[in-house]
């Protein structure tokens, strides 16, 4: 039963995602602040928890020329990432960094904007078999990362950090372009700022069935990353 606190703190959240909404029904990756409710009764879930081993602050940036191949497992197929870091060194060595320590693993692709996006990363309110459907979306690991210039295109199979409108928001929450169309939308003046990482290189297909999966934006039976690598290179 969700009670009265919850019910206001997700009124709150929506308000960002509206705000960063472009013209038309398509909304921009957004990864709401949480914003504290007047205090009432106790939330009725246990709260989030977060991996031992995983970082607490901005990890090391990954070094020049570098690249890594990440690797999402579902059960609707692997999608792999190729990861380059002279594309966003910080946002690069975030993205390898919580890879390595688990993160991801078991954190569900909590968005699917058909012909637009696909989003996951929320591991506080998101993470199988523990999901929180009127909080997904809105949880982050406890830090944020340093805002990086985009010098790259967003084209079908992207891969890009989502954030909020303020500055230096980037903190788990990913998302993977579904159409080359997207890029109007998330380059437009004033919006071109979630960091580019990488592409998808295998596994598109993949993507696609989980866009087929979803009964609405935020799914009923949302699909996981069951387990997520990364390799060098």
């Amino acid at each position: 039963m969700i009670n009265a606190r919850i019910g206001r703190l997700v009124a709150i959240l929506a308000i960002p995602a509206l705000l960063m909404a472009c013209s038309g029904s398509t909304s921009l990756p957004t990864m709401p602040p949480i914003t504290p409710a007047p205090p009432t009764a106790a939330p009725t879930h246990p709260g989030p928890t977060y991996q031992p081993g995983c970082p607490r602050s901005q990890p090391d940036a990954l070094g020049a020329g570098q690249t890594r191949t990440v690797t999402i497992e579902t059960d609707k197929g692997s999608i792999v990432i190729a990861i380059h870091a002279d594309w966003s060194p910080i946002a690069t060595g975030n993205f390898v960094t919580l890879v390595s320590c688990g993160y991801y693993d078991g954190v569900v692709f909590h968005r699917v904007s058909t012909g637009f996006v696909i989003q996951a990363g929320d591991g506080m309110f998101g993470r199988m078999p523990d999901i929180y459907p009127d909080l997904m979306g809105s949880g982050h690991v406890p830090y944020a990362i340093k805002d990086e210039p985009v010098t790259q295109k967003y084209h079908r199979g992207t891969v890009a950090m989502a954030r909020t409108a303020e500055p230096n928001s980037v903190t788990s929450q990913f998302f993977i372009v579904l159409n080359d169309s997207a890029a109007a939308s998330l380059a437009a003046a004033g919006r071109n700022n979630y960091q580019i990482i990488g592409e998808v290189t295998s596994g598109l297909d993949t993507v696609d069935k989980i866009v087929k999966a979803a009964d609405k934006e935020v799914p009923t039976n949302p699909v996981a990353m069951t387990k997520v690598t990364v390799s060098n290179p």
